[in-house]
This record gives structure tokens, C-alpha cells and sequence, in this order.
């Protein structure tokens, strides 16, 4: 397969880069900054040079994908603007992107709370409507989506055992191991096509906890 990470230099997109690349898929990763590339190249990972706020389209990367992942972010120290930009805009263009080329499977990395996202405070609050909005229209886009929305990430070693809820407002960590693993089992396996999930550490191995979705 070949899969599009857009936000290819983050924490759990190069971790899925790494383990596409391993499996004999062709992994490229969308990045603005070519000072990013030789981090994916070490993971296996083709770098792709594309600015997904400011590029009007994203149809020349996305061309030719099998599936695209949305894993990027303004981060915590980003104004208001740019969370809509990037955490709103990029998934837009990127589902728009995939429409226009054909493209029918979308995965995309969301943020617990996104499902009430008045609740939040301070900062937060215009992260989770930005990641709300994109995650309507992506559900609403017609492509095969699954929206995962990882719990508190850490940088434990991953355990391949996890828990799946559908059940929205849960909280607990995650390592990001774990998020890339269950990135990856969706996209080879079509797995929780149409789903929105959270996801925590547990006692599920991944394969048997997206079986129950």
C-alpha cells in the first residue's frame, strides 16, 4: 500500500511511518520542513515536501495513496488561528485532497474530548472545536473514516494491548507506541471502517479490540 501521513515528523507519525516502511509499504510523510526529511528516512519513511496550512491543494501529494493519515498539529504553544488552520483546515483540505483523486480511506488522529469540546478551558477550547469541526466533516465527507482519539500519550514501550471504547468521555494514558500499532491495524486491515473510538492502554490485544468496534 502506499499511505500519506499528513504531520509526518510527529511523535506517533513517524512510529507508524516506521512500522509501514517495515512491512514492505510505501510510507511517505508530509512535512513543511526539509530539515524533517533525514528524521524519516531513518525510520524508512519517503519524505514529502508540502505546506498542508498554506498549499491551496493537497492533491499532488495525496495522488496515487492508498489511504491518508491526518496526524498533524499547531501544538499547545499555537495561537487560535493557527489551531484552525492546521488542526481544522489541514484535515479539510487533506479529506477534500483524497475526493478529488479518489482516495476513499481516511484515518485520522483526533483528541479525547473533541465530543464536548464547551466543556474545555483556558486554551483548549479552540483546539477541541477545531478538532469537533474536522471531525464532522470528515464523518460526513463519504470516505471510509476511522477517527481515533487517543487518551494521554506517554513514551512508555508499547504493549500491543489496549482498550477500545466507543463510548465517548472516558480518560486514562496511552503510550504512543500503542496509537501508532492501532494506526497501523486499521489502515492493513480495514479495520472500524465508519468508527469513532477512543484509546487507552488495557488488556485487549489491538487486532481482537478493533474486532469488537
Amino acid at each position: 500500500m502506499d499511505i500519506l501521513v499528513a504531520g509526518g515528523h510527529g511523535k506517533i507519525a513517524l512510529r507508524l511511518l516506521g512500522l509501514l516502511a517495515a512491512q514492505g509499504h510505501t510510507a511517505r510523510g508530509l512535512i513543511r520542513s526539509p530539515a524533517q526529511a533525514d528524521d524519516l528516512r531513518a525510520v524508512g519513511a519517503i519524505p514529502v515536501l508540502g505546506d498542508l496550512e498554506n498549499d491551496e491543494t493537497l492533491d499532488a501529494y495525496v495522488k496515487g495513496a492508498d489511504a491518508v493519515v491526518f496526524a498533524a498539529g499547531a501544538g499547545p504553544g499555537s495561537g487560535d488561528a493557527r489551531k484552525r488552520t492546521v488542526d481544522l483546515g489541514g484535515a479539510v483540505k487533506l479529506a477534500d485532497a483524497a475526493r478529488n483523486t479518489g482516495v476513499r480511506r481516511y484515518v485520522m488522529i483526533s483528541s479525547i474530548g473533541a465530543d464536548r469540546p464547551d466543556a474545555a478551558a483556558g486554551s483548549m477550547g479552540p483546539y477541541l472545536h477545531a478538532k469537533a469541526e474536522a471531525d464532522d466533516y470528515v464523518r460526513a465527507s463519504g470516505l471510509d473514516y476511522t477517527i481515533v482519539r487517543p487518551g494521554s500519550l506517554t513514551d512508555d514501550p508499547g504493549t500491543g494491548r489496549v482498550r477500545i471504547s466507543v463510548e465517548l468521555g472516558s480518560r486514562g494514558p496511552v503510550p504512543r507506541d500503542d496509537v501508532a500499532a492501532v494506526l497501523f491495524a486499521v489502515l492493513t486491515t480495514r479495520a472500524a471502517i465508519d468508527a469513532t473510538f477512543e484509546l487507552f492502554t488495557g488488556d485487549t490485544p489491538i487486532a481482537e479490540a478493533l474486532a469488537a468496534v
